[in-house]
């Protein structure tokens, strides 16, 4: 198997023009994101991965170590029946465990389904059951959710703790995490993967209906190019951390896979972000890289006084999931004394557009320009490029490695994302004659809250399993600290009555079934909502509305 930035580096380029020219992808036939992330680089040595930051007990990985391990696990999955093409869920923290879990589930080659623990029972229920999940890998925290929903998921077979605590005993199905390795026969042969194999299935919220499954291939991986220029190249004594989720594609192949795949080790860690410890953090390790999406870097600036206070040898810091302002921008590059480097793209195609010091130096306004490799144009609704300036629909060109395979099992989904040969991101931009790209909103009704996408529709459905709730809907509105907030407009059936102790009972409700992020920040009782006459909501009016309250 090739590696990771075989035929694909453009390093020595001298300008940005030149980068693009000389830029050829060479997809391998056979190709396993396992190898690459790991064993590739277990060449008998010390050679650092990953240093789980966690007090007293923390501790060293190297990457022969992850082989080690992940070989083993995967040869007890083999013995649980876990086989090609079955999907295990992920519901972990930053930990060795996770880390060790996907390579395992790769090397089998199964699916990995990552799960944010922030999702509640009915957000979980749905996500198990349409992936019709075998294996999950979770903690003793948040084994409970899953446990008290188990009868409803007939595929999951087995449900693996991976703490310290011991696994409930008397059922079969509940294994602790040191008891799969013991299950396999001791010699384990990675499967021998194509490059189209499907590797990943990842949900994503879209605005009508519950989310969908973005499945990707071994290939994903190859695509993410855009994370060397991202990093200004990564480069050898590298180390790098982000609070990033590894539930979401920005923590788990921004921060994780890619960093490993070029060989620089990762700095693992299960707190919750807090600036100061966060920069205590980066201070303690020594790191050099980290990605912190605008909300991280907005509660930075407010918290912080004088991060050069601490001993830092950050080089460089970019975003995604959510536009920097220039407010942030300027900070960062003031108290830091470092741009950000922003990067975009979406779930089912990522990290497309973005920086990079010196091909594409940042700067305040534009996203940046699309990585090489990746051809992205700004088009209409029906797949045609438009002119330099003109508003459009931010799209890529098909072929592109870092497209999904397609919605799990939702072809016309996935007829329906492509206008030709354009996937159509669902985001407004504009693009420049230098072939700048700039972010001008969402052409659909999603939410961006500090990074999270939520689909209105799964909140919406939410509320109205409370039984006072009559009819609602969902929108983002301008928020400071997240850069939007869900708001709901609630019509309540007859009789009951809007105070602030049922908005609060509103919000817990969605916040147990659903997750915290996806809670509504604010609720609004209606008389009615403005409807089509082929009964949809009209949530553009209702957005229209809450931005001309918000005016002085």
């Amino acid at each position: 198997m090739d590696g990771f930035l075989a035929d694909q580096t453009v390093r020595d380029a001298r300008s940005y023009d030149e980068a693009r020219a000389r830029h050829v992808w060479k997809v391998p036939a056979r190709y396993n994101i396992a190898h690459d992330v790991c064993d590739r680089h277990a060449d008998g040595g010390q050679r650092p991965a990953l240093l789980c930051d966690a007090g007293p007990d923390s501790a060293r990985y190297t990457f022969d170590d992850l082989k080690r391990l992940s070989d083993r696990l995967a040869g007890g999955l083999v013995a649980l029946g876990v086989s090609r093409g079955v999907r295990v869920a992920l519901m972990l923290p930053q930990t060795a465990e996770h880390v060790v879990a996907h390579l395992a589930i790769f090397k089998c080659g199964a699916v990995s389904v990552p799960l944010s623990r922030l999702f509640g029972p009915d957000a979980l229920r749905y996500r198990l059951g349409d992936s019709e999940t075998a294996v999950l890998f979770t903690d003793t925290e948040n084994a409970g959710k899953v446990l008290a929903i188990r009868d409803d998921l007939p595929s999951l077979r087995h449900v693996v703790i991976c703490d310290r605590a011991p696994a409930p005993s008397g059922d079969p199905r509940v294994l602790h995490f040191a008891d799969v390795p013991a299950r396999g026969s001791g010699a384990f042969t990675a499967a021998d993967t194509s490059a189209e194999d499907p590797a990943l299935l990842i949900y994503t919220s879209g605005t009508t209906g519950p989310p969908k499954g973005a499945l990707h291939a071994h290939r994903y991986l190859l695509g993410y190019n855009g994370v060397d220029y991202a990093n200004n190249f990564f480069r050898p004594g590298d180390l790098y951390w982000s609070p990033a989720d590894w539930a979401w594609v920005g923590g788990l192949l921004v921060g994780l896979f890619c960093p490993l795949a070029h060989g620089v080790p990762v700095v693992a860690s299960t707190a919750r972000f807090e600036p100061v410890a966060s920069l205590q953090l980066m201070e303690r390790w020594g790191v050099t890289n980290t990605l912190l999406s605008a909300t991280a870097l907005r509660k930075m600036a407010v918290q912080v006084d004088d991060p050069r206070a601490f001993r830092l040898r950050v080089r460089c810091v970019f975003s995604g999931g959510e536009k920097v302002t220039p407010e942030i921008f300027r900070w960062t590059q003031e108290r830091l004394g470092l741009p950000v480097n922003e990067v975009y793209g979406q779930t089912e195609a990522n990290i497309i557009v973005g920086e990079n010091d010196p091909l594409i130096p940042a700067r305040r306004e534009p996203l940046g320009k699309p990585y090489p490799g990746h051809d992205v144009a700004i088009v209409d609704d029906d797949g045609r490029p438009v002119a330099s300036g003109v508003l459009g629909n931010i799209a890529l060109r098909r072929g592109d490695p870092v497209i999904m395979l397609g919605y799990w099992n939702r072809p016309d989904a996935t007829k329906a994302a492509y206008r030709g040969d354009w996937l159509i991101t669902g985001d407004l931009g504009t693009a420049d004659d230098e072939g700048s790209i700039y972010y001008k909103g969402r052409a659909d009704d999603v939410i961006n809250s500090a990074g999270f996408r939520i689909g209105p529709a799964e909140v919406e459905s939410c509320l109205l399993g409370h039984a006072g709730v009559e009819q609602c809907a969902v929108i983002g509105v301008p928020d400071d600290a997240r850069g939007e907030a869900v708001k709901a407009f609630v019509l309540l059936k007859p009789g009951v009555a809007g105070t602030t102790a049922l908005a609060d009972a509103l919000a817990d409700h969605v916040k147990t079934h659903l997750g915290s992020f996806q809670r509504p920040r604010e609720i609004e009782w209606v008389e009615e909502l403005p409807m089509t006459v082929s009964g949809k909501i009209k949530r553009a009016e209702l957005r229209q509305r809450a931005r001309q309250e918000l005016r002085p």
